[in-house]
């Protein structure tokens, strides 16, 4: 009979959160080794991430830490809404985004080499993701400097955890204004603060499109340059924030509402699940 108690069980079980037939069988392999038998599990739980690797992880959660000075935010994925909605995943992402922030990640590298309990945040989402079940993976991460911030995260069903995360960095004293500017950010999608943000070859691209369809349209040449920093203005109200409608106010800009407001945006992040 193997060396172990209920005792070993029960505590290999809480140690590493996996179910009660494996626990026991890895513990009689090991014969009653509790080194051993962690060692088992966390190989058996490792063979079946290889398996899970080609899954879509298409659910999951946004979550954010504002510190002094940088604001982090991270979107871990999973494979089901059903997991997305775990307790159990729900804490790890509140692990994780704080292991993110303590490093000040600006990339899922970054966020995936920060140390956690001894760990590497890598390991601990592959030990996560063994007990669960479920592909895991860390999708974004990024780290916004600033003076203050506003942070909005959207649920897009009530029964899922925030599914899409704006971080707002800026200088003024209309938070209220900061934060209604997160919430079309988060609506949105701008890619820029304003257009000088924009690199000059994507703007050069824009030209060149215009120019070409416009001439297939049958445009005269004479009236290019007009027809071509016209739709330039509609490229940049697509992608350019201050340039943007308000969503509150459509006769407005984004620039105009801050401008007034005396807020100034010095950076942001967004991310969306599954996107």
């Amino acid at each position: 009979m193997a060396n172990f108690n209920i005792a070993d069980l029960k505590a290999l079980r809480e140690q590493l959160g996996t179910g009660m037939s494996d626990t026991k069988a890895a513990l009689v392999e090991a014969d009653g080794d509790i080194e051993k038998a962690t060692e088992i599990l966390r190989l058996k739980g490792a063979k079946g991430n290889a398996k899970r690797a080609d899954r879509s992880t298409s659910e999951g959660l946004i979550a954010a830490r504002e510190g002094e000075g940088t604001a982090t935010m991270i979107a871990l994925a999973c494979e089901t809404d059903f997991v997305a909605k775990n307790e159990k995943f729900v804490a790890l992402a509140d692990r994780v985004v704080d292991a993110a922030a303590a490093v000040g990640a600006n990339s899922v590298d970054e966020g995936l080499n920060a140390p956690l309990d001894g760990k590497t945040v890598r390991e601990v989402i592959e030990e996560q993701a063994a007990t669960i079940g479920e592909k895991l993976e860390l999708g974004r991460a990024a780290t916004v400097a600033g003076d203050k911030f506003a942070v909005y995260l959207h649920r897009t069903s009530k029964d899922l955890p925030p599914q899409v995360g704006v971080v707002l960095a800026y200088s003024g004293d209309d938070a209220e204004t900061a934060r209604a500017v997160a919430q079309h950010i988060a609506m949105f999608a701008p890619e820029h603060i304003n257009r000088d943000e924009v690199p000059a070859d994507v703007v050069e691209k824009e030209r060149e499109l215009a120019a070409e369809i416009a001439r297939g349209e049958g445009k005269p040449e004479a009236a290019l340059p007009k027809i071509v920093e016209g739709r330039l203005t509609g490229f940049f109200k697509q992608t350019v924030l201050l340039d943007q409608a308000y969503a509150r106010d459509s006769k407005q800009s984004v620039g105009q509402v801050v401008e007034a407001a005396g807020v100034t945006v010095t950076g942001f992040a967004r991310f969306k699940i599954g996107s």
